[in-house]
């Protein structure tokens, strides 16, 4: 029989998982997505995505795309698979492409929002799904650092030891800081992010925002490419996946610029 080729939008909460990628243990966003993809097409299904997230990093973009020998209209790998997930996950399209797609590899770009409650009491409703730190933070002098990161630059210094990337140069078109009411807004955008890149840049980034270091300290570690010199790696609850974006030769939604950006609790 012919294999088909569907890609898939997938939202999740990061915090009823751990992580994206599959383990033993089975409590895996993939794990999941597979198990219920497999029950609708009525054969094993294996996935590959734009992004694999570390355990407490939520999603509203995700990538994904797996092939089958099943015919099943698209409303089936959504509604279908959906009555067969957990609450914490959802796939919010479904489309047909040809063998060239490719969830990761083909991808232009990816875009991840960090959220920081910043108060003096952590948050309740939203643990799990915000970051928080307690001292009065300067998004404007934040800001200033952030301008240091967009261009093509060697990211040694926000990676983490794990990471297995074969270069540590990625390309960032948008660092960005802003406040809203007691929430800090971290959005980011580049071609690739190394191993806990986001989450490092963001503890830099707090660090300028509380006074102890100035903005030009950036700059300094990004030329340092010493990881050993920044600061320690930021909580995941606040990360999102929220961009990413492909050529427009695949009737992806957007037209291939797939963006949801998650504005929860931002007042």
């Amino acid at each position: 029989m012919a294999v088909v080729r569907v890609a898939l939008g997938i939202e999740y909460a990061g915090d009823a998982f751990e992580g994206w990628q599959s383990q033993p243990h089975g409590r895996t966003v993939q794990d999941a997505v597979e198990g219920a993809l497999g029950a609708i097409a009525g054969e094993p299904v294996r996935t590959a995505v734009a992004g694999r997230t570390d355990a407490g990093v939520h999603a509203t973009a995700q990538v994904a795309h797996f092939d089958t020998t099943a015919r099943r209209p698209e409303t089936a790998w959504v509604r279908g698979v959906n009555n067969r997930l957990p609450p914490g996950v959802a796939i919010r399209w479904a489309v047909e492409v040809d063998e060239s797609f490719h969830a990761r590899y083909r991808a232009r770009e990816r875009g991840y929002r960090y959220l920081l409650f910043n108060a003096p009491v952590r948050p309740a409703v939203l643990a799990g799904r915000v970051g928080w730190f307690h001292l009065p933070l300067d998004e404007a002098r934040m800001a200033a650092a952030a301008a240091y990161l967009p261009g093509e630059r060697d990211f040694s210094a926000f990676r983490a030891a794990s990471c297995q990337a074969k270069t540590p140069v990625r390309i960032v078109s948008e660092a960005s800081v802003r406040r809203d009411g007691n929430m800090i807004v971290f959005d980011f955008r580049a071609n690739g992010f190394l191993h806990h890149m986001v989450r490092n840049l963001v503890g830099a980034l707090v660090c300028v925002g509380r006074g102890a270091r100035p903005p030009a300290w950036i700059g300094e570690l990004l030329a340092s490419r010493d990881r050993a010199r920044a600061a320690p790696t930021f909580a995941p609850d606040g990360l999102y996946l929220c961009a990413v974006s492909y050529p427009p030769c695949w009737p992806l939604p957007g037209g291939g610029r797939i963006i949801v950006r998650p504005d929860l609790a931002l007042t």
